[in-house]
């Protein structure tokens, strides 16, 4: 959309529809910011000058020349700037500027090699396809991931200079073969790390083990790479970014690039005629929302992306368009299609192609394409749900506008606290700094698993300390007692025959992991970690892999598997658990008047007992099945408020237990806002009593083994957090509670009891009190 104005008007031709009054609740209209750029770094090669000019980039914006000075000044750099920014010609220009020299110092033999690592295999695809433009001397590229065949494997570790990959590969492929790669790590000069803000949780713990790790063995062979991180706007970029490496940053954080206006728009399904569980109302869901504002706006020729959270939703939203926009048209059904990580190769090719070209209108996606895939044009994106961050939300938004023009965007809350929330509070969203990445390198849990994994690579001394941190001879310690480690004279060796990596999925951490295996042909098809396999492939859940549905058959638990069917439901399942908590330590602990907040150490005892199945297209609660599961322990952190019988009495409540329920369903609901979590990374219990306090008490825990800096989080941000649980239930337009307040999809005890009114009066009568 190049007119100003425009997509404000697309925006309210949108709102105008047919039964769509009030459910926009707020317009954001963000200004257009002008270029900065600056002089091109003197040692850039002439002929990637001559090659960028040919391009039309007649100059760098200046954080591209800012990163590139300090990368290849020796400084180990993050570059946080927004989406589109061109982050990187950040690394492209000291990368380039190094090949070339290296290949005219030494033609026949390779003397510097650069390793580009992102979270997803199309990214990778992408930048090569940027990198393959160029023709720089001693630059040969190509990607290494698991669409890779064995020769290309091969010509990449014995010929390559510039390797696309990702973290998994590393961990599980470089890493622990480290000497058949031992002339590329040798060499290796850069380590680019791109959309290093979405290496968060556990993930972004296991990626940090694994750069430690990469740093290790690079030493072993004489080299001390740069490593370069790009990430979106975060804050304290390069607090995480040494989180991340262990390396001490400089940060970039000034933008130079230009950007287009953007009019982002908070959209609020309306309150259906369907009830839910206990009666409670339903909102029209998300994803049949999106589909609809899609149809609208592909039947007005503006391009669209649509981000939907799930492969499912993606190809639920692409479906509901198609088939809107056949009955308008039929030749127009062919110009929305779904995008999402599961294809294979050549489908993901060409519909990028396809999206490129302008062949697509509209797409359905899911974050496969939020990451940096340069396709420029279009002009609107619908998020169906709140995203998970602002770094996320800004760099969806971000994919609108990409050729220079103003764009238009819309978060469409789904039927949670969260995002009940936001759409009625846009200070949240556009009032606040980003948010930065929570992540724990030194959580027992993942550091154990990637010190065995370091030791059978090469073994730990307690030189290794420095690299992993200052809990690493604890674990090792540990280690040792639980004979996965040996310590001989010269260092900490692995004791057992079968390889260390395979022990660990580095996006989780959850035990061993359960293989997903189709019935009647025995294929593998996925794998889930066993900490997650109780909730998402028990026996009667949907298990959805490329797209295709599945049944789960039978959940056999000693044998760590899933054996599943194909189907084609037309609801999704959600497990429900019932849990209990014991306090282990407290770490610490402050008064708020007669209340106290606390954290530490707890015990969680949890037992999924049932599961729900609502349908797809209207959330509609079909019925809910009994499950036979055995209990599950966690040893992980918490965050925890309490208060005296004294102070509870004096409130007059009608369902203590109700109402201390009621706020621990909905501060769940609102904890990812602070702590750049999902509310499936965490659980809540809550008592009118509890054993180990004396008193009302009310927990949030960290899904996580060993945590992974959520529970900290909450705690440092436990007054903000609280209030905004506080308003989120106090203003949902409901009367005794629903899904967008105080219930919980996961609720084990069919939420109930559940006072909403009473948690309202509780968490005012908390945060009344005097911190």
């Amino acid at each position: 959309m190049r007119e100003g104005g425009e997509a404000a008007a697309v925006l309210k031709r949108l709102a105008a529809g047919p039964g769509r009054d009030e459910r926009l609740t707020h317009v954001e209209s963000v200004p257009p910011r002008p270029g900065r750029t600056c002089a091109w770094p003197r040692w850039v090669p002439a002929e990637v000058l001559s090659q960028l000019a040919d391009a039309g980039i007649t100059a760098p914006w200046t954080h591209q020349v800012a990163t590139a000075e300090a990368a290849y000044g020796g400084q180990h750099v993050v570059v946080a700037t927004g989406t589109a920014s061109g982050k990187s010609l950040g690394y492209l220009m000291p990368a380039f500027a190094t090949l070339s020299i290296a290949q005219a110092a030494s033609p026949h033999r390779r003397i510097a090699s650069v390793l580009y690592l992102s979270p997803t295999k199309a990214l990778a695809h992408d930048q090569l396809r940027a990198i393959s433009s160029y023709t720089v001397p001693g630059l040969r590229a190509t990607t290494l991931d698991g669409d890779s065949e064995r020769t290309e494997r091969d010509w990449a570790r014995d010929y390559a200079t510039y390797v696309l990959s990702n973290p998994d590969m590393l961990h599980r492929s470089v890493l622990p073969s480290h000497q058949r790669w031992a002339r590329f790590l040798s060499c290796l000069q850069y380590v680019v790390v791109d959309e290093c803000h979405h290496y968060r949780g556990v993930f972004g713990a296991h990626v940090a083990g694994v750069l430690r790790r990469l740093r290790r063995i690079c030493a072993q062979y004489g080299a001390h790479p740069i490593f370069i991180c790009a990430s979106a706007t975060v804050a304290e970029p390069a607090v995480s970014g040494e989180r991340l490496t262990g390396l001490p940053m400089v940060e970039v954080v000034e933008d130079g690039s230009p950007r287009g206006g953007i009019s982002f728009g908070l959209w609020e399904p309306p309150l259906t005629s369907l009830r839910g569980e206990n009666g409670a109302p339903v909102r029209r869901s998300a994803t049949a929302e999106v589909a609809d504002l899609l149809t609208d706006l592909v039947v007005s020729g503006v391009r669209t992306v649509a981000f939907v959270r799930s492969r499912r939703g993606a190809e639920t939203v692409a479906m509901t368009a198609r088939e809107n926009l056949a009955e308008v048209d039929p030749g127009l059904a062919d110009l929305v299609s779904a995008y999402r990580a599961g294809y294979l190769p050549e489908e993901r090719r060409r519909l990028e192609g396809m999206l490129q070209s302008g062949e697509l209108t509209g797409v359905a996606a899911t974050n496969a394409l939020e990451l940096g895939i340069d396709i420029a044009g279009l002009d609107a994106v619908l998020l169906s749900g709140w995203p998970g961050t602002r770094a996320s939300l800004w760099q969806q938004a971000g994919r609108a506008g990409r050729a220079g023009g103003d764009a238009l965007a819309l978060l469409v809350a789904r039927d949670d606290p969260l995002d009940t929330y936001l759409v009625r509070h846009p200070a949240a969203i556009f009032g606040r700094p980003v948010e930065a990445t929570v992540f724990n390198p030194e959580n027992p849990y993942v550091l154990g698993p990637q010190l065995c994994a370091a030791a059978q690579e090469l073994p730990l001394t307690a030189a290794d300390y420095e690299i992993f941190g200052s809990t690493t001879p604890a674990v090792i310690a540990q280690l040792v007692r639980q004979g996965l480690l040996r310590e001989r004279p010269h260092g900490w060796f692995w004791t057992r025959r079968e390889r260390a990596v395979d022990a660990i999925d580095i996006r989780s951490a959850g035990g061993k992991t359960v293989q997903i295996v189709e019935d009647h042909t025995g294929r593998l098809l996925g794998t889930v970690d066993g900490g997650s396999a109780h909730a998402s492939v028990h026996e009667g859940a949907v298990y959805v892999h490329a797209g295709e549905s599945y049944l789960v058959k039978t959940l056999d638990l000693d044998g760590h598997a899933a054996i599943v069917e194909p189907a084609a439901p037309d609801y999704t399942t959600f497990a429900r658990d019932v849990t209990e908590i014991s306090i282990l330590s407290t770490e610490e602990t402050c008064a708020w008047g007669t209340a106290e907040l606390s954290r530490g150490w707890v015990q969680v005892t949890s037992q999924v007992v049932s599961f729900q199945r609502k349908l797809l297209a209207t959330g509609d609660v079909l019925d809910e099945q009994p499950l036979d599961l055995p209990e599950r322990t966690l040893r992980t952190k918490a965050v925890w408020w309490t208060m005296p019988d004294s102070d509870v009495a004096g409130l007059g409540l009608y369902d203590v237990p109700g109402a201390a329920h009621a706020a621990e369903h909905a501060s769940i609901g609102l904890l990812p806002l602070f702590a750049t979590c999902d509310r499936w990374d965490i659980g809540g219990v809550s008592t009118a009593r509890h054993a180990d306090t004396g008193r009302l008490t009310v927990f949030v825990y960290d899904g996580h083994p060993g945590g992974a800096g959520f529970a900290e989080h909450g705690y440092a941000a436990a007054r903000e957090w609280l209030t905004a649980t506080r308003e989120a239930i106090a203003h949902c337009e409901c009367t005794d509670g629903c899904p967008s307040c105080v219930q919980s999809p996961k609720c084990g005890n069919q939420n109930n009891p559940l006072d909403k009114s009473g948690a309202v009066a509780l968490l005012t009568a908390l945060l009344s009190s005097e911190a």
